[in-house]
Formats: C-alpha cells, sequence, structure tokens
C-alpha cells in the first residue's frame, strides 16, 4: 500500500514540487514557483485515480466483479500499480446490505482494507453508529480500517481542532500526492443527532482550501505535496444535466466546482449517487479546466481520472476522466488473475455464508414488489433494468408500507399510543421483492427472507413516540421543502414522507414557503391545528430524548415535539414482526399525498371552480397510472349522500377538472376527489358559502301620519331571491317587514313609526336555502303632519270692554295626536291671548275688545315636534 500521512502521522519525501495545474491550458499556472529547469527534463508521468463512492455496504455476488474492475484498472497503469491510488468519497459503511451490516459492516471494510484503498472523504453514513463507533471500533487508530477517512471540515464541537485527519500525503507515479478531504455540512441533520453532539461540521469548501494553502506553502513541517487532490462527500443533484446545469439548481456543488483552489487537480464527488464526468472550469484560470467525477453508487462503477504529471514542475499537462461499468468477467477468471481480488473473494463468501444462517431464514410472503419511487434509468442492480430506484422526492409504496409497521407496533398504549407514523424516505435502504433471487437457492417467489426485510431498514433505530399538535404536524409536512440548520436549502431539497393509513394532505408547491399544505385529514375529520396527536418514527427523527437530539433529515419541528417516549423496538424487530403477522403483504396504490391548485376553500354554492390537480400516480414499481378522475361533494368525508359535481381524464398523474359546487350546499362539507383504477381518494374540507345577494331600496319622502313604503330589490347572479326582507331603525328596532315577489317587496312602516326628520334605515334580506343574506341603507325622510285649524268664538256680537271666549278645533294628517299652543291675534298682530292645545281643541279667554266695529281675530295653531302650524279666523262686531 503506498505510504500515506496526516496530521500526527507524516511522512513524506523531502523532494518537493509546488507548482501543479488543472488540464492543458493550465500548463503556465503556478510557473512564478518553480526552480531552475534541470539540465535534463524528465519524462512525464501519469498518476492514476480509481475512485468509488456510495458503497453502503454492498457485499453481494456483484462484489468480486467490482474488485476485478479496480484491480484490472490498476494493472493497466503501466507501472505495475505503482501510478495507481485507490480514493474514496465516503459512505462506504452505514445503510448495507444484510451481508454486511448484520456484521457491522467489518465485511465491507476487510474487503476495502484487501483493495487497498489509501483515503476516502468521510461521509455522513460513517456516522450512522455514531462519532465514538467511528473513531473507537471502526477506525481504532488505524487497526481496523487501513485507510485514512479524511474530514477538514470535521472538528470537535465548539473548536477549530480536526477530529478526523486533513488530509494524507501518498506517494504514487513517483509523486506525493495530497489527499483533502470533507464531508457535507449537512451530516448533523442526516444522521442522528445525538450521535455526533461531539462534533461541529464546518464549510468544506473553505477547509479544502486552507489545507490546500497549508500543503503548498513550502514548509515541510506542516506538509507538502506535488498534487492536490480534494475529495467530498458532497456533489451534484443529478447526473443527467449538464455542468451549468447543474450549478444553478445546487449552490452548494456551484461552490465546490467554482471555489475550490486551482492548486486542486481534481475534484472527486459523493453523497448524492450520481454518475458524472465533468471538465469543470478552473477558477481564476481562463480556459483551462479540471475533471470533476462522481461514479453513482453500490459498486455500479469506478471512477477514473488520471493526470499527466510533468515531475520536474509538477504541472498537471494533460488529464481523462471517466466512469468504468463493473465488468461482466467470470468471477473464477477474477480470482484467478487478481490476488486482491481473490482476497476479497474469501471475504465476500464468509460473510455471506455467515449472514445466511440468520439472513436467508424466511419471516413471510409478499404478495407483490414493495419499492421506493422509481426513475427511469440504468439501476446499480437488478431486478428492474430499467429503473433507478430511491427518489426520495416522491411518495412510495415502501414508505408507506413501513410506516403502517411502525403504527402498528406503537399503537398500543404501552408501546407509546401511536395515532400517526411517519417515516423519512432516506431510511428505506432496499425494496420488498416478490421474485426470488437465483443467486440464493434459500429464496423462492414471494418468500421474503429476514436479510430481505432487514435491507429495507438496515439502520437499527428505535421506535419513539412524541405529541405533536395538529399545527406542529403541519410544520412538518412544510418541511418536506428542506431546509438545513444555516436555513440553506441543501443538496437534496425536498424529501416525501411515508405517512400511515388513514392520514392524507393536499398541497400546493406553487405557494409561498411555509404556506403550501392547504388541507390534513386523519381517520376522516380535519386536522386541528390545536390538537394533540401521537406520532410514531425512528429516533432518527425524534431524537433520544433531548431537543438536541431530533430533528434528523432537516425535520426540526421534532425538537418542539413533547412527551417523548423510546417503546425499546428496534426498527428492524418491529417491522419484521409486522411481515411475519402480515401474510402475502403488498403494496397499495392509493397516494396519501396529493397536489391541488386552484381551489378556493370557501366556495359559493352553485359556482364552478378550475382545480388543476397532480401527483396521482406512484412511481413505485407497478403502480398503475390512473386515467380518471371524479369529483363529489357530501356533508360528510365518509361520502354519505355525495353529489356529483366534476370529472376528468388523468394523463400522467395529473389533471385539469372542473368541479361545481351544488346550489343547495351551504356550510361546512367535503370535496372528494376519487382517482382510477388506484382508487386514491383525495378529501378536502370546505366551507361552501351560498350566492351574495344584493339589496337595494328606495323610500319616497311622508308627511307624518302617512305609511311610509319602503320599495326594496334584492338581486344574485342566477338566482331569484325568496325570503322576506326587514327595515330597522338606527337602534336596531324593526320597523316593518315584508316578503319577496320575484326578487322584490315593498315594506309599508307605520304611520307613526318614524318621527318626522331625516333618518338611515337599515334594509335586512334574511336570504334563503339558495342566497346568502344581505342588507343595505335607505334615507328616508319624514315631514311635519300637516294641520287644519278652525274657531268659534263665544258671541258674534259683543260690547265693547266685554270678554270674548275662542274656541279652536285643529286636526292633523292621520289623526296624529295634536298638542301644542294656540295664539289669537288682531290684524295688527296684538295678542289677545294664548291656551294649550288638548286633544287638538283649546280655549282661549280673550281681553276685553276696546275698539268698535267689525274685527277679524287670527287664531293660530303654534305647531309641534310632529304636526305643522295651521290658522284660522274668527270675526267679532264690537258695539
Amino acid at each position: 500500500m503506498p505510504s500515506r500521512s496526516y496530521p500526527g502521522h507524516r511522512s513524506h519525501p523531502t523532494r518537493r514540487r509546488l507548482a501543479f495545474g488543472a488540464g492543458i491550458a493550465a500548463a503556465a499556472l503556478g510557473a512564478s514557483l518553480l526552480t531552475a529547469p534541470a539540465a535534463q527534463a524528465a519524462d512525464p508521468v501519469v498518476l492514476n485515480l480509481l475512485t468509488v463512492n456510495d458503497f453502503h455496504g454492498r457485499i453481494d455476488p456483484n462484489t468480486v466483479k467490482f474488485a476485478g474492475t479496480i484491480e484490472g484498472l490498476r494493472a493497466a497503469d503501466g507501472a505495475g500499480g505503482a501510478n495507481t491510488l485507490l480514493i474514496g468519497a465516503g459512505d462506504f459503511i452505514g445503510a448495507s446490505l444484510f451481508a454486511s451490516s448484520v456484521a457491522q459492516d467489518q465485511p465491507t471494510i476487510d474487503v476495502f482494507n484487501e483493495l487497498g484503498m489509501v483515503a476516502s472523504a468521510v461521509g455522513n453514513h460513517e456516522f450512522d453508529a455514531g462519532w465514538p463507533d467511528l473513531r473507537d471500533r471502526v477506525l481504532n487508530d488505524g487497526n481496523n480500517a487501513q485507510w485514512d477517512y479524511l474530514g477538514a471540515n470535521v472538528y470537535l464541537a465548539g473548536t477549530t481542532t480536526p477530529a478526523l485527519p486533513e488530509y494524507g500525503l501518498y506517494e504514487a507515479a513517483g509523486l506525493t500526492v495530497g489527499i483533502i478531504g470533507a464531508v457535507t455540512q449537512e451530516t448533523p441533520a442526516l444522521v442522528s443527532p445525538g450521535g455526533v453532539v461531539d462534533l461541529s461540521f464546518g464549510d468544506p469548501v473553505e477547509a479544502v482550501n486552507r489545507v490546500a494553502d497549508q500543503l503548498t506553502d513550502g514548509n515541510e513541517a506542516n506538509g507538502e505535496a506535488d498534487v492536490l487532490v480534494a475529495t467530498f462527500h458532497e456533489g451534484a443533484p443529478t447526473g443527467t444535466l449538464t455542468l451549468d446545469q447543474n450549478e444553478a439548481i445546487s449552490p452548494v456543488f456551484a461552490r465546490i466546482v467554482n471555489e475550490v483552489s486551482p492548486k486542486v487537480a481534481a475534484l472527486v464527488n459523493g453523497h448524492t449517487h450520481q454518475a458524472y464526468a465533468y471538465n469543470a472550469p478552473v477558477p481564476g484560470q481562463p480556459g483551462a479546466t479540471r475533471p470533476v467525477l462522481q461514479t453513482g453508487n453500490y459498486a455500479a462503477n469506478v471512477g477514473q481520472i488520471t493526470l499527466t504529471v510533468d515531475p520536474d514542475t509538477d504541472v498537471v499537462s494533460a488529464y481523462t476522466v471517466a466512469n468504468v461499468p463493473r465488468v461482466t468477467t467470470a468471477d473464477p477468471t477474477l480470482i484467478a488473475t487478481y490476488p486482491r481480488v481473490a482476497a476479497v473473494n474469501t471475504t465476500v463468501q464468509a460473510a455471506i455464508t455467515a449472514a445466511g444462517v440468520i439472513g436467508n431464514q424466511p419471516i413471510g410472503t409478499l404478495g407483490d414488489d414493495v419499492t421506493t419511487a422509481m426513475t427511469p434509468g440504468t439501476p446499480a442492480s437488478k431486478p428492474y433494468p430499467n429503473f433507478e430506484r430511491d427518489d426520495r422526492s416522491k411518495e412510495s409504496t415502501l414508505g408507506n408500507l413501513v410506516a403502517d409497521a411502525i403504527l402498528d407496533a406503537l399503537a398500543p398504549p404501552d408501546r407509546g399510543g401511536a395515532e400517526i407514523a411517519v417515516v423519512n424516505p432516506g431510511g428505506l435502504r432496499a425494496e420488498l421483492v416478490y421474485a426470488k433471487d437465483a443467486a440464493n437457492p434459500a429464496d423462492s417467489d414471494g418468500v421474503i427472507l429476514y436479510a430481505e426485510a432487514n435491507g429495507v431498514l438496515p439502520f437499527v433505530n428505535n421506535l419513539a413516540t412524541v405529541d405533536m399538535t395538529g399545527a406542529q404536524l403541519k410544520t412538518l409536512l412544510e418541511q418536506q421543502w428542506q431546509r438545513d440548520a444555516n436555513n440553506q436549502v441543501p443538496t437534496r431539497p425536498y424529501l416525501q414522507l411515508g405517512t400511515s393509513a388513514g392520514f392524507s394532505y393536499t398541497f400546493d408547491p406553487a405557494l409561498a414557503e411555509g404556506s403550501r399544505i392547504t388541507s390534513m385529514m386523519f381517520n376522516g375529520a380535519p386536522i386541528d391545528p390545536a390538537e394533540t396527536y401521537r406520532v410514531g418514527t425512528f429516533t432518527f427523527l425524534t431524537g433520544t430524548g433531548t431537543p438536541a437530539s431530533a430533528g434528523g433529515d432537516n425535520f426540526w419541528v421534532f425538537r418542539q415535539a413533547t412527551n417523548f417516549r423510546d417503546s425499546g423496538l428496534v426498527d428492524r424487530d418491529a417491522w419484521i414482526a409486522y411481515l411475519k403477522a402480515h401474510p402475502g403483504v403488498g403494496p397499495n396504490f392509493e397516494k396519501h399525498a396529493v397536489s391541488v391548485s386552484g381551489l378556493d376553500a370557501t366556495p359559493i354554492a352553485g359556482s364552478t371552480q378550475t382545480l388543476t390537480v397532480g401527483t396521482l400516480d406512484l412511481t413505485s414499481i407497478d403502480s398503475p397510472a390512473n386515467t380518471s378522475l371524479t369529483a363529489q361533494f357530501a356533508a360528510t368525508a365518509d361520502g354519505a349522500g355525495a353529489v356529483d359535481i366534476g370529472s376528468a381524464t388523468v394523463a400522467g398523474g395529473a389533471a385539469t377538472i372542473g368541479v361545481t359546487f351544488p346550489a343547495s350546499a351551504s356550510g361546512a362539507g367535503f370535496l372528494i376527489l376519487t382517482a382510477q383504477p388506484t382508487g386514491t381518494r383525495v378529501v378536502i374540507p370546505v366551507e361552501v358559502a351560498l350566492p351574495e345577494s344584493t339589496v337595494s331600496a328606495t323610500a319616497a319622502a311622508v308627511q307624518y301620519g302617512s305609511s311610509p313604503k319602503v320599495k326594496v330589490t334584492v338581486a344574485s347572479a342566477g338566482v331569484t331571491p325568496t325570503g322576506t326582507v326587514t327595515v330597522s331603525d338606527a337602534e336596531g328596532a324593526m320597523l316593518g317587514t315584508a316578503a319577496l315577489t320575484n326578487g322584490a317587496a315593498t315594506v309599508s312602516l307605520g304611520r307613526t313609526a318614524v318621527p318626522p326628520g331625516t333618518h338611515t334605515l337599515t334594509v335586512s334580506y334574511s336570504g334563503s336555502d339558495t342566497v346568502a343574506g344581505s342588507t343595505t341603507t335607505v334615507e328616508l325622510v319624514v315631514k311635519r303632519a300637516s294641520s287644519t285649524t278652525v274657531a268659534i268664538g263665544s258671541a258674534l256680537i259683543v260690547k265693547k270692554g266685554s270678554a270674548l271666549n275662542i274656541t279652536s278645533f285643529t286636526v292633523a294628517n292621520g289623526g296624529v295626536q295634536v298638542g301644542g299652543t294656540v295664539t289669537v291675534t288682531t290684524r295688527g298682530g296684538e295678542v289677545l291671548g294664548t291656551a294649550t292645545v288638548t286633544n287638538g281643541r283649546a280655549k282661549v279667554a280673550l281681553a276685553p275688545l276696546t275698539a268698535r266695529g267689525l274685527q277679524v281675530l287670527t287664531v293660530r295653531y303654534d305647531g309641534s315636534a310632529t304636526v305643522a302650524p295651521s290658522s284660522g279666523s274668527v270675526v267679532v262686531l264690537v258695539r
């Protein structure tokens, strides 16, 4: 094995070369650092870098071919392997196949020891069992894993002290090659947080650049390298896009490509399980490129980067970059050809045999394949030659089935009393496959072996329950759109949770972040934001009882959950118990989460809305494509008495459907969408409002004592309103009411209901079964009642100086009661007397008349608040 070095364990030659570049166009890079050329230039050397990432304990019949691929590429380096370094980008252990996981991944460690891997970036899965396990068992100070796990951005918590080697120095092709490693900064959210509580994870690009500067500063004491390579357990989101496209959608990947120091000659990636080989521009070096490589996953490929290096100047003048598919050569040939492959075969066979003692035990039967979400493509392994597994952005039959199993285990009160179970998609690491494995005689069609069940849930988390409010459940679903601890969008921007039967929801991805979940239903009732629900899941999500330990996969709301209870059950054991108890278990193709946009959850009865419905189809294996969508409205979630309100054709899992809410609907109800043939049933609470109405009213001015008439018209689009209208005064007292006829009514008010003056009255439509009520106001002017006054004297002829009495009679409009005063005056305006009017009559005693002759006296009624003034006259002869 080539020599290695890292802080505290350095071994490097005295010869130093400090200039290196990337790409043919970078030949002049670092020229200012060159020493005087030798008298005779040495021939260029070719450094052969072989890379692997995300192996995940794939100890299976393909392991020998994978090892043979490495050995064939090593043997072809032109120097008997002396020019080759085997390096990795993390996740060699964790989420492993049963043959490896049952032995705590020791077989995987042994295989890569035998293959002579010199270094790898540490991956997040290396921390699955916690930092102490990685440090004390996996590494064991170099006595177990004999390669260097590098983590330049992994520090002891609260310090800048490296917890792992930051780099290693290795001899190959006559060069000292510096390998710098870094892991995704998201690691604390991707493993059980409690397992890394003693560590902190910094910026990987900053850490790599810091170490690159250190290894090229000319100081032998802190390490020097001729060529630098950076291996990141982080990468591009997809291998099907161009370099520029991946940079556009992943700021993390863009930083690796564009901000890693030009001193680094090659970039090796991992973590995202994508296969790509890019020629990336070197920052600050126009025209120069360097290789960026990731091999996919599960040993499907071996990455190969060759660097042509001038040994005198250490400038990289050329390179190649490619993924080499795993060879198909027969195992016996590979074993006979390559001693390392023979050693690997011995390890693999021993591991498979040992695992078979437990792993080949049948624990259940399967009705049909139950799988993760799939995407079209070439997979790492059979049995799905046209699909790639593990699309974590989509709902799957496997995720929902595992959630059902968790709920089954945790529902009993003594196990936590769970009502709802959720599953993070990254916890599902294999499929349940009906077809037998031809390579395993113990496997038969429809039989589930222990190893197969374990492969689905290999992490050995405990199951726990917590209390969450309905509002927190909504936040949990909102956090499927991911934000890391630094509030940045991570490499996988969306993770679709699996959910147990009875829990469903709708979402609209076009809405603003935090408001995308539009409805939630649980056992036929809307989720109440203030109600508490008991949620069961892995301790990876809930933590182990403290907020700091919760929140795996960036589902941070679990840190707000209360009443934590660890069931003591291991997820694998509960899963296997469920499979034993449910023979013939199979996939359920009904979706739990469906996107619906365009819905107003407070529709108007009789109105039509156009909805866009998506994600109706699962992408798990054998999921049928829905072809039709029907819409119904019902007063209850079970659909009793449902009314058909729309239908549409489904294509590609989506439909545009017009729904017309019944004109007779009113109040709380449910929109029910049903897709066939899967039977996916989407139930959305709605609050149906009646059609709006508009009230208009007029009122003519009247005299007090005459009945005011308020003419009312009520209109509503498409409906002729029926019912009653009411007129009320400013204090709310009802003055009159009338029934509508053809949307109109005249409300007669009492003759004395409204006093004289200008009044603003309220006109209210009570509504009906088909039209909502409404109100308006109308101005009514009431004038004082008109009056007529007549008078008679006690005598027509009187003597001068004699007394005379005048009696007046006043009548008001409509028989309004008349009160007030009357005044008797001469034609010249002299007041002769006044009197109070009672019931319209007054008797005025006049002062003695002193002037002889015929006199006309005016009898004037002065009026009141309700009656207008009037007057009469009396003729008297004074002798």
